[in-house]
This record gives structure tokens, sequence and C-alpha cells, in this order.
């Protein structure tokens, strides 16, 4: 049973799916690449990463937030001494070298600059999340969004990468997309129907798949996977209800053409009190 912010989502074929990979024969296509992205809204990469890349991130961050209580196998009713948690992320992870080699990897870096044929950009506010089993209800998992509503004052054009730091299959609560949803976004953006204070759309994703007729997709993501998306795309995050107590990590990290607008309230170091 998925579930979202407690919400159980409807596993009926017209309400769920699965992501579909980039075929082989697609991934040294740049023509073909955007051309799936501007119509699936997103590049769903299996292996793009080598899993040691991410494994040995995932191994510096729990290592780095032991003091504060944290683990990589945890309960979510074990008490963390939230404090120091934040301290540590916000002063010595966040803006720390480990972290910004791993959002500037070679190969992270070099595919966007091949895929957009230009200089590319990479906006300071990058987000990491770790979810402990267990954490579930409203506000709990990240809810219904698409990326544009926090990214007014740049460019439109700005592509998301999530990068799962460790295995996250289904129940460990990795993304889900809205299929199609980024068609009636633009659509709506266009005329000017969508424009509001920066907000998630709902945590109750089974209705609003009811409410748009499409489907949640999902994926048994691998450690070395990504999933680029457009900044129009609607997506949320499952609940952590993984058997093994195993913490779900993840970040997402935004890439642009340098020559677009860029939106400078995303230029400095993510804080959780940044009000983006």
């Amino acid at each position: 049973m998925l579930t979202s912010n407690g919400y159980v989502l409807d596993e009926h074929p017209d309400r769920l799916g699965r992501l579909v990979p980039v075929p082989a024969a697609e991934r040294s296509s740049r023509s073909d690449l955007l051309g799936r992205l501007d119509r699936d809204g997103y590049l769903y990469l299996p292996g793009f990463l080598e899993p040691t890349v991410v494994q040995d991130f995932r191994d510096y961050y729990f290592a780095a937030l032991k003091p504060a209580g944290l683990d990589q196998t945890q309960r979510h009713d074990i008490p963390l001494d939230r404090g120091l948690l934040r301290q540590i992320l916000f002063e010595q992870i966040v803006p720390g070298p480990t972290y910004q080699a791993l959002c500037r990897h070679p190969v992270i870096e070099g595919w966007f600059t091949w895929l957009l044929d230009e200089s590319v950009h990479l906006h300071r506010r990058k987000i990491i999340r770790h979810v402990r089993p267990g954490e579930i209800g409203v506000g709990t998992a990240t809810q219904a969004h698409y990326d544009l509503v926090y990214l007014r004052e740049g460019t439109d054009r700005v592509l998301s990468m999530w990068i799962p730091l460790g295995d996250c299959p289904l129940e460990r609560g990795g993304l889900v997309y809205l299929e199609g949803s980024h068609h009636r976004v633009r659509r709506d953006e266009a005329e000017g129907t969508l424009r509001r204070p920066a907000a998630s759309i709902t945590a109750d994703l089974p209705r609003l798949a009811d409410d748009l007729d499409a489907r949640w997709l999902c994926a048994d993501y691998r450690a070395g996977d990504v999933v680029v998306h457009c900044s129009q795309i609607i997506h949320a995050a499952l609940d952590n209800v993984d058997s093994d107590d195993t913490v779900r990590l993840s970040t997402d990290i935004r890439y642009q053409r340098s020559s677009d607008g860029i939106d400078r309230r995303w230029q400095q170091h993510w804080i959780d009190t940044d009000g983006l």
C-alpha cells in the first residue's frame, strides 16, 4: 500500500503507473532527450551515476549527523538533538565541499552542459532531505507541487535533477510524477490562471489524480539513478514505510543555461527558514 502524507494512493492502472526509463539508444541523442523532456516532462535515467558516488555521500552525511542521533537505519520515534542536527546540516554539510563536489560532479555538470549546448548555471540553493520510516501525516512527505511556483523570478526553463542517495524502493518513499501534468500547467500558466503565492498544491495525491484524471508515476530507484524534470511537471513524494527502518536520503539540484534569467533568491545556500 502506497501512501503520501498519510493518504492512500489509488493503485488502479488508471491512477498509478511506472516511470519509463530513457532507452539506451536515445541517451546519447540531445534532440531525442529534449523531445522526450518536452513530451513527458521528465527523463528517468537509471544508472546515470556510479553507485559509489552517491553511497559515499550517504555515508558522509550520516557520519556527520551521528552526534545529533541520526543513523542510516532508524525509526522515527528515536529522539534526535534537532538543534545540533540543524547546526551540522546548515553550517557544515550544505555549504561544505563534499556536497558541492557531488552537485558539481563532472558527470552531472558535463551532462547538463552537453544537453543544453551552452555554459550552465547551478543554483546555489540545493536541498537535501532525509525521511525516517514511520514519519507519516500531512507535512512529512513533499506535497504535490511544481517547481516554477518557487522560481518565478528567473527563466521557466530551469531543469531539476532529483538524486536518490542510496537505493530507494517504493516503500522507502521516492518521488512520484503526475503524468502529463506539465502540459496542463503550461497552458494554465500562459492563461494566468495558476499564478499564486509559492505553495504546494495539495497533500491529497489521490484526489488530485482524480481531479485531473491522471496517473501518478513511480519507480523502484537504485543508487546511481536520477530523474531530470522540467519546472512545470507536478510531483510529490511517497511516505517512507520501509520495514528495515532505512532512512530515505535524497537531494534535488537545479541547472539552467547561464544566458537565461536567473532567480537571484536561489543564489544562497539552502536553509529551512529561507521562506522559499
